[in-house]
């Protein structure tokens, strides 16, 4: 069998992105993907019904359409937005809704409190000096030194050290410091939840502003024809092989180098340069690694990995558009509902302590509203997700009843809507890890959003890299820094230091320098 330059294990699209990255470098790469199809957590199909075309998993790509790396490829993608971008509707009825024109977004936060559409603006504004070094401090392998000095450069001292502040503040914290009424603190906090984060955690009002502000400023736009198109537009870009139904069951070492992959028939595939591994921390160093090649300290790290919430998603086959009682939610692409500031906090509370919310938080996508094309004329598809603690296991009554109370909530929201409901599908954690492996327990985000696995603590304490202490093996999948959302970044950034690593900088001190700083960590 012909040996490649690298072997990229997983087709989803952090595997699919490094090895798009290494064909362009010139090097030959060859793909191995467990499942029949390439695309992971990104793709589609009619699920529901004929006609009625549902996103299997993720749906909305505010950080694919702002990623540098994903612009960088040049795909041929069509997007669509819906007429507003996200609304999150109160038990009330009231609704606070962001629009990609801030004056709309303006006018629905005025109406909490007076001036809060002056500070959505002015917060907007703050947002917009920083965007772009901002997103490409994220997107680059820790610690981001050229970016960040940018970032530094451009806010001085004073901006950095504010910026720093808000970066650890929790979304609460923020939404309060930020607006004097309840909706603006609930675009941030409803954004925040798309995490496994509470409203009172560390860290999370960065994910609520960042969703927020990109919403705002770039909308959460859809593939024109599902999330399919960004996995086929890059399976079309990549000039190499994928071999499909190929699942890897050991990396293969050799004096500390990795040299390949052993397939679960048995099969042995090499590579001279690079493995790049688009599978969870966890799978990579336990199942395929194994504790002869790893520091004691570092599987002992791994017993502490963390996974993010499992999550049950419900698609429907709507026979008319959605009949929300304020038609506000009938404009918006995302509609955030079940719950207000402090039913959030109650709601992640549940899931804290391992019960199952009797008040479940809903993220719902109106898929046809954003891109006429998934359903029939005057129809809607639709889905909607929450989540549950994370689990071995989950009795099929379980999930039947949480399914029953997240269609109460709809209903609450939209009478009539249960009458108008031609097929539904029910994904459960354990259906979604079936259809992915990836996605363990039903975890979206390849491991907890929490501060302390973030940065230089993901997956683990050590380097906030790719690299590993197997030479030549590196991690790129959202188990790696800067976690899950599909924006490529970790398979950019597993495939940035193989090329580093391949060039040696001058007589291997590239691998020197990570030798010595996993003896550091790890000893």
């Amino acid at each position: 069998m012909e040996t490649v330059d690298a072997i990229v294990v997983g087709a989803g699209h952090n595997g699919l992105v490094a090895a798009n990255m290494l064909a362009d470098a010139g090097w030959t790469v060859r793909v191995l993907e467990a499942a029949p199809h390439p695309g992971g957590a990104v793709r589609s199909g009619e699920l529901t019904a004929p006609g009625y075309l549902s996103d299997l998993f993720s749906a909305f790509y505010p950080l694919g359409y702002a990623s540098p790396v994903l612009k960088s490829l040049e795909l041929n993608l069509e997007w669509a937005h819906s007429p507003d971008v996200f609304t999150h509707l109160l038990p009330d009825g009231r609704a606070a809704t962001v629009s990609r024109d801030v004056d709309r977004t303006a006018a629905s936060m005025e109406q909490f409190a007076p001036g809060d559409g002056d500070r959505w603006r002015n917060a907007f504004a703050e947002w917009r000096s920083v965007s772009a070094p901002m997103l490409d401090t994220l997107f680059t392998p820790f610690p981001p030194v050229r970016t960040g000095l940018g970032l530094v450069r451009r806010l001085r001292l004073s901006g950095s050290l504010r910026l720093a502040r808000r970066l650890v503040l929790s979304v609460r914290e923020l939404g309060s410091e930020l607006f004097d009424g309840e909706g603006g603190a609930l675009a941030l906090a409803g954004c925040a939840l798309h995490t496994d984060l509470s409203p009172e955690e560390a860290g999370g009002g960065v994910y609520g502003w960042l969703l927020a502000m990109l919403g705002q400023e770039v909308g959460w736009p859809a593939p024109v024809g599902g999330a399919q198109e960004i996995t086929s537009a890059l399976v079309r870009r990549f000039p190499g092989e994928i071999v499909y139904e190929a699942p890897v069951s050991r990396v293969l070492v050799a004096r500390g180098r990795a040299v390949g992959v052993r397939t679960a028939d048995g099969r042995d595939w090499r590579a001279r340069r690079a493995v790049i591994a688009d599978v969870p921390a966890p799978a990579l160093f336990l199942d395929m690694v194994g504790d002869r090649w790893l520091p004691p300290r570092m599987t002992e790290d791994l017993a502490h990995f963390r996974w993010d919430g499992a999550t049950v998603k419900v698609d429907w086959a709507v026979g008319s558009r959605v009949p929300w009682t304020n038609p506000v939610a009938g404009r918006a692409g995302t509609v955030h509902l079940g719950a207000d500031l402090n039913g959030l906090t109650r709601y992640a509370a549940h899931l804290a302590t391992d019960e199952v919310p009797p008040d479940p938080f809903l993220l719902l996508g109106q898929m046809t509203t954003a891109d006429p094309s998934r359903s029939p004329a005057g129809t809607e598809s639709m889905w909607a997700y929450t989540h549950l603690p994370h689990r071995k296991s989950w009795h099929a009554d379980e999930i039947a009843e949480h399914v029953e109370r997240m269609e109460a909530v709809v209903e609450a929201h939209a009478p009539g809507f249960r009458s108008r409901v031609l097929a539904r599908h029910v994904f459960a954690p354990g259906d979604m890890e079936r259809e992915n492996p990836s996605l363990v327990g039903g975890a979206l985000g390849g491991g907890t959003a929490a501060a302390y696995q973030q940065l230089f603590l993901r997956p683990i304490p050590g380097l906030g890299r790719p690299d590993t202490p197997v030479d030549r093996l590196y991690l790129g999948s959202a188990s790696a820094h800067p976690g899950g959302g599909v924006h490529g970044a970790p398979g950019a950034n597993a495939a940035r230091a193989a090329l580093a690593r391949d060039r040696g900088l001058t007589g291997g001190l590239y691998r020197a320098a990570i030798d010595a700083a996993n003896r550091a960590i790890y000893r």
